[in-house]
């Protein structure tokens, strides 16, 4: 029994002592928890703050603390203008402390209005640090701002949060019309503001020319882009700026031609696994959907039912995904087809490119019928009926001639309409045309049929100028040698497709035309002219042209529009600079100009000789070895270092081959010229150019009507 008893007493104070145990380690463990974070605050600067230029204590009295033994070595160690330097250093909202962490945290499109320093506008008051809590007072005055009790701390029921929270509010106080006081800067932090300053504003300057710049930008691609819609051709009921209601949008035919190509790979891969089944669906499919896409470009050219088509395709192809998919397989018919395609596409546009050429050369049916209609008018005219009035102001040289040498009735009559339209005074203007003999009863039955206001008018056959022979005119002399012959008119000569465009190019009936090398005896065609304006046929006058004649050519022959770019249009691109003669006597980089509106002054052409040069040089081509047929490269060589350059308004070209021209040059220039193969009156023609041309067009003539020729 004693033994009993004494074993139950040992339990009972092992117990206890357990107890006690447990008691002590929970109490340490809320005393940590209050304490830890209390210190934690308290060494970030929650309660007391260090500032190295003036070693206060804030969050105790004046009176009570007093400097420690570390800030003395540290004093000691370091020089003042080291510790100058640290205090310049530190950021106007104070000391680096928590809260101070918190606000550089803004974002810096943050812009603080008069940055107040805590030290500055915040002080402490009479009042110590107590039991009861921390009163804070202002600079201006003695109002209370905040109040910490500190026995709400030292029984632990403030946590974190709160103290973080009243240390953000106590720092965020806004304090009116205050100040730093700049006795307290030291210099070195009087000179670091100031930078600061200066940064800010050179910041500030330079953000506010950016924005003034992105402005500009944006105006101006605003601008482009009211142009584009000026005409009011693309607006609609919708707005041009929602994608959902874009009437090109293509995205259904995309995705069609994307569904054909996989089917037909699909289709491929089924006959090679037997797949009967799917090789019959895929195929239907297949017509259905090339019935539904045709020729369509957008979606609003597709039929109702197209959408029910893509989905029956996308069906029957994912059913074909699941039973023959082979990426390998797939891979190598795509690539194929694509070979295929690219094969097909040279093709096409070799095919595109001699089509053009040969369209280029041809006189469009309209045009041949107006011209046999104007020769049966003509013969039906009395022989005093065939003249034109004014024949007495032809060389009268105080007088605006232009000449003009065209086989086509039509293009002449825009040139003519639109210079007589634009002039200021008609009545001054003479025009000079030369045609051949199949078109010359015609031109002068159109314009005696439809006179150029008051201006005046002279029609001449080039084949009265008995002077231009073989004898005299080195082109003529060479289309009677055999080689030219051969060139030429040889029957078993490649013309087809496979042949290249190329020599079709240079096969082209106006480089062996004399109207088209007429321009080179200007002073033997008008021998008592002094100065004459030179335009092609497929050019349209928008301006006008008087002035030209006031230019001062500073002694050159020709007066004309420089075409050269960065690399484009310069001599190299004309001429073999391999041989010798065109290297020896011509810079590769020269600028070229263009042929379509030249001002020549047939005084200095005579003292220069400028038609000997041109027989010398053409001499030397008769092998065409120094360039290739045509009187844009022989005009660069007679008159090289005798052309003026006029200003570019004057005469804007690339309107037959350039889809690109700028719309305010166009809108701007003098001339237009329509070089290149998409002449106006062609059907190949330039949608977007053409109107300049068709205005100046008598659509509602008799005779037009009964060509059908129509805008």
């Amino acid at each position: 029994m004693r033994l009993k008893r004494g074993t139950s007493n040992l339990s009972v104070q092992r117990s206890a002592r357990s107890a006690r145990k447990c008691y002590l380690a929970v109490s340490s463990l809320l005393v940590l928890s209050v304490l830890t974070p209390l210190l934690f605050l308290t060494t970030q600067g929650g309660l007391f703050r260090i500032n190295l230029g003036s070693k206060d204590f804030i969050g105790e009295t004046k009176n009570d603390l007093k400097e420690s033994d570390d800030f003395k070595q540290i004093d000691n160690m370091f020089p003042k203008e080291v510790i100058d330097t640290i205090v310049s250093s530190i950021d106007d909202s104070g000391p680096l402390s928590l809260n101070t962490a918190r606000r550089k945290d803004l974002s810096s499109s943050w812009v603080i209005e008069q940055p107040v320093s805590v030290l500055d506008s915040l002080q402490v008051g009479d009042s110590s640090a107590n039991a009861n809590g921390i009163a804070i007072q202002t600079q201006t005055g003695n109002h209370s701002i905040g109040k910490i009790s500190g026995s709400l701390i030292e029984s632990g029921k403030v946590g974190d949060s709160t103290l973080a929270d009243a240390a953000l509010n106590l720092t965020s106080v806004k304090v009116p019309d205050v100040k730093p006081s700049e006795e307290k800067l030291t210099p070195a932090q009087s000179a670091r503001k100031k930078l600061r300053m200066e940064r800010k504003v050179k910041r500030l300057r330079e953000l506010t020319q950016k924005d003034d710049t992105t402005a500009a930008r944006l105006e101006q691609v605003v601008a482009e882009r009211s142009k584009n819609i000026g005409s009011g051709s693309v607006l609609s009921k919708y707005s041009i700026w929602r994608r959902d209601h874009d009437e090109n949008s293509d995205s259904l035919v995309r995705l069609m031609r994307d569904q054909l190509i996989m089917a037909r790979v699909y289709v491929n891969m089924a006959q090679s696994h037997n797949q009967v089944h799917i090789l019959h669906q895929l195929r239907a499919r297949i017509r259905d959907s090339q019935r539904s896409l045709g020729e369509a470009t957008t979606d609003a050219e597709l039929p109702r039912s197209a959408s029910e088509r893509v989905k029956a395709m996308g069906q029957i192809l994912s059913v074909a995904r699941e039973q023959l998919y082979d990426c390998a397989g797939i891979t190598k018919k795509l690539r194929a087809m694509l070979q295929f395609s690219e094969e097909q596409a040279r093709v096409l546009k070799k095919q595109s490119t001699f089509l053009s050429q040969l369209a280029a050369k041809t006189l469009p049916k309209g045009i041949h019928c107006l011209s046999m209609k104007l020769t049966i008018d003509y013969y039906k005219l009395a022989e005093s009926d065939r003249n034109f009035p004014g024949g007495e102001k032809l060389e009268d040289n105080r007088l605006f001639h232009y000449a003009l040498f065209s086989d086509n009735v039509l293009a002449a009559s825009v040139v003519v309409n639109s210079t007589v339209c634009n002039a200021k005074d008609p009545s001054m203007h003479v025009f000079h045309l030369v045609t051949d003999k199949l078109n010359y009863a015609a031109m002068k039955m159109w314009f005696l049929a439809n006179p150029p206001g008051k201006a005046t008018i002279d029609v001449q056959n080039i084949d009265d100028f008995t002077w231009l022979n073989s004898s005299y005119c080195p082109v003529l002399r060479q289309l009677e040698s055999a080689a030219m012959k051969e060139y030429y008119f040889k029957a078993d000569h490649p013309t087809t497709i496979a042949a290249g465009s190329s020599n079709l190019k240079y096969r082209n009936p106006k480089y062996l035309s004399m109207l088209n090398h007429l321009r080179f005896y200007l002073p033997e065609v008008y021998p008592k002219l002094d100065k004459i304006l030179f335009l092609d046929d497929d050019i349209v006058v928008q301006k006008d042209l008087t002035p030209l004649w006031t230019v001062d050519l500073h002694g050159k022959v020709n007066g004309a529009v420089e075409t050269c770019g960065h690399s484009f249009h310069r001599f190299d691109k004309y001429l073999n600079f391999s041989n010798p003669h065109i290297k020896r006597n011509f810079d590769p980089r020269a600028c070229g100009w263009a042929y379509g509106m030249n001002v020549f002054d047939l005084q200095q052409w005579k003292r220069k000789d400028i038609t000997g040069i041109y027989h010398k040089w053409q001499d030397m081509n008769e092998d065409r070895v120094l360039w290739k047929l045509g009187t844009l490269p022989p005009g660069l060589i007679t008159f090289y270092n005798l052309t003026y350059p006029l200003q570019k308004s004057w005469h804007v070209l690339g309107l037959g081959y350039n889809p690109s021209v700028d719309r305010g040059e166009i809108e701007g220039a003098a001339v237009i010229h329509y070089n290149g193969n998409m002449k106006p009156w062609l059907e190949l023609a330039m949608s977007k150019y053409k109107h300049y041309w068709t205005r100046h067009v008598k659509y509602d003539h008799p005779f037009l009507q009964q060509c059908n020729i129509s805008p």
